[in-house]
């Protein structure tokens, strides 16, 4: 399966993941899917998110009903780019994107429920 982002969305994202350094951060992707692809169109903050050294979270039954929500996105100051366990325990959504310190393009990667990285397309 491929993801596809526009690279000003990109970087807006590697520019939240700088900003909250050296917390985590984690964001909601809102997007469509369709043959075979996953379109991410933009995201949101997650209500009530917390963040610190090593953890980002947020209250999964504080969200609204809202399907275009593909998954999520957080950061890794620590500059590993593989899913830990807890981030596959706490899966949400079809994928998640990993942002990995020092926040750079070559420093992104995503993956499926299963820690499978999958191929990232971005768009300009």
């Amino acid at each position: 399966m491929n993801v596809i982002i526009k690279d000003e969305l990109l970087s807006s994202l590697l520019a939240f993941a700088k900003m909250k350094h050296p917390k985590e951060g984690i964001i909601l992707l809102r997007g469509n899917i369709g043959d075979g692809e996953i379109s991410i169109k933009e995201f949101l903050l997650p209500p009530f998110a917390t963040s610190g050294r090593g953890f980002a979270s947020f209250p999964l039954h504080k969200l609204p009903i809202d399907f275009s929500i593909m998954g999520t996105a957080h950061s890794h100051p620590s500059g590993s780019l593989r899913p830990s366990t807890t981030d596959l325990n706490r899966f949400y959504g079809r994928i998640m994107v990993i942002v990995a310190y020092p926040y750079i393009l070559s420093q992104v990667a995503v993956y499926n429920s299963k820690g499978e990285k999958l191929s990232l397309i971005i768009e300009s």
